[in-house]
């Protein structure tokens, strides 16, 4: 059995559709601080459209994933972070969901049949206030982005420096 070493940060989303953006503001973060505040090597920074095929391919062999997308809730608080980490278990019917027309959860079960699961995989689902076409996040979403890099960055040094060198 292979000692899994990579962490993948994984930003979900449409940048053109304001809130929906916000998984790839958070990459652009991330990427933007590295400069001064690096992430362990081994860490692969991306962004992706939703597609389950993809989310797996980008996260299948980390020892730990990081999600970042949109999401729904009822009654929505904009701006409002929820985090699930799958090894804490996933409720069955989460009280956000994503902004694409299928959701983490179906990538997730998908992976799970198919064995193709992160060691570890965390999500944080940011509640959007406008998804409509166009750029640039709302002012509540957009409010989020600099915590959340930096709730990330925490979340992969609690993972005890896998792949960090020195």
């Amino acid at each position: 059995m292979s000692v899994r070493t990579r962490i993948a940060v994984i930003g979900v989303g449409n940048e053109f559709r304001h809130d929906d953006g916000v998984g790839q503001a958070v990459i652009a973060r991330l990427r933007e601080r590295a400069d001064t505040r690096p992430l362990p090597t081994g860490t692969v920074l991306a962004t992706c459209d939703g597609d389950p095929a993809r989310l797996i391919g980008l996260w299948e062999g980390a020892a730990l994933a990081v999600v970042v997308d949109a999401a729904h809730a009822h009654p929505a608080r904009p701006g409002r972070v929820h985090r699930l980490a799958l090894d804490e278990g996933l409720p069955d019917r989460p009280p956000t969901t994503s902004s694409h027309g299928l959701g983490l959860g179906e990538a997730v079960e998908l992976a799970r049949i198919l064995g193709r699961l992160p060691g570890r995989l965390v999500v944080y689902g940011v509640e959007g206030a406008d998804s409509s076409l166009g750029i640039g996040l709302s002012t509540r979403v957009e409010a989020t982005v600099e915590p959340l890099a930096g709730d990330i960055e925490d979340e992969v040094a609690r993972q005890g420096g896998v792949g960090a060198c020195g």
